[in-house]
């Protein structure tokens, strides 16, 4: 089986366990939205028994092809576009296409896992009760996660209940978990950010005494350090608070090399930099506070 990115990837293996070997095509630190098909990843999906990938335009440069592929008559499944289109986000600016980054809100990830379970059944129907039982667990495991987040980041005082990354990849989780959330870019990476956007941004920081603002591990760090300068220079103190997971998760054999890993990582993160009181391991205590400091220069 091969998938495109390591969310997707994530779900495959937790649903097939060792009834299927599943690769990624988009590893650590790779931005989906600009990533292109080398010739070997055209040999693996020709060689793969069914493709997953996750959809909504998030792979927006090989959508295409994917899209050529499954017209060949190969299983090719788009998970998240099994979630309900009154459940997504439209943003301006992105040609009328929902917002992709659905992961974010993990009761809406949780559809797309019941998709990867759907497709993977219909596929090896002999797999059902071995793939429906892993899924299951996944899903419990989800709901606590969900869970935690809701209460990490509750514990954020209101006024600075506000998170500014450098794209726009956080809608979901803003409104799912109750955070005002700014992008210094679009929805996708390919968009560029103007001069009046930081500017704008650096009256929100000022004017809410907003302490931190987010890198993320899979894109370029130059916008928010122009926006730490920009509140500088008007005499306001801004500090990364750490840097976030988005388009991709951690390295592969830690916990942000999972899902899980991922939006633990994020949503901890988020809570201690402004000022919430999360505890200190995370989710299931398998944070360290220096995992905080992933991907900072």
């Amino acid at each position: 089986m091969v998938t495109t990115t390591s969310q997707v990837a994530d779900l495959a293996r937790a649903i097939a366990g060792d009834r299927a070997e599943v690769g990624s095509l988009m590893g650590e630190g790779v931005d989906p939205h600009t990533y292109k098909l080398t010739r070997s990843d055209v040999a693996r999906i020709a060689g793969a028994d069914i493709v997953l990938y996750s959809g909504l335009h998030l792979e927006g440069k090989i959508t295409d092809a994917l899209t050529r592929i499954a017209g060949s008559g190969k299983p090719v499944h788009a998970v998240a576009e099994a979630i309900p289109s009154d459940l997504l986000l439209t943003p301006a600016g992105f040609d009328g296409n929902p917002d992709p980054h659905v992961w974010m809100d993990v009761k809406l990830w949780t559809r797309a896992l019941d998709a990867a379970l759907e497709a993977l059944v219909a596929f090896d129907p002999a797999g059902a009760d071995h793939y429906r039982a892993n899924a299951a667990g996944l899903a419990e495991r989800f709901g606590r996660l969900d869970a935690y987040a809701r209460s990490a980041l509750a514990s954020i005082p209101e006024q600075t209940r506000v998170l500014v990354t450098a794209h726009d990849a956080f809608n979901y989780l803003g409104r799912a978990y109750g955070l005002e959330v700014r992008g210094i870019q679009g929805i996708s990476t390919e968009s560029e950010a103007g001069l009046r956007e930081i500017e704008a941004l650096v009256d929100l920081l000022v004017s809410r005494r907003i302490a931190a603002v987010f890198v993320e591990t899979s894109v370029s760090e130059r916008n928010i350090r122009a926006l730490i300068e920009g509140a500088a220079a008007r005499g306001h103190r801004v500090e990364i608070g750490g840097a976030l997971y988005s388009d991709a998760m951690g390295a592969p054999g830690t916990h942000e090399g999972t899902y899980v890993g991922m939006i633990d990582h994020n949503v901890t993160t988020i809570a201690r930099a402004l000022g919430g009181d999360p505890p200190s391991g995370g989710f299931e205590g398998r944070l360290t506070a220096a995992s905080a400091d992933v991907g900072e220069k």
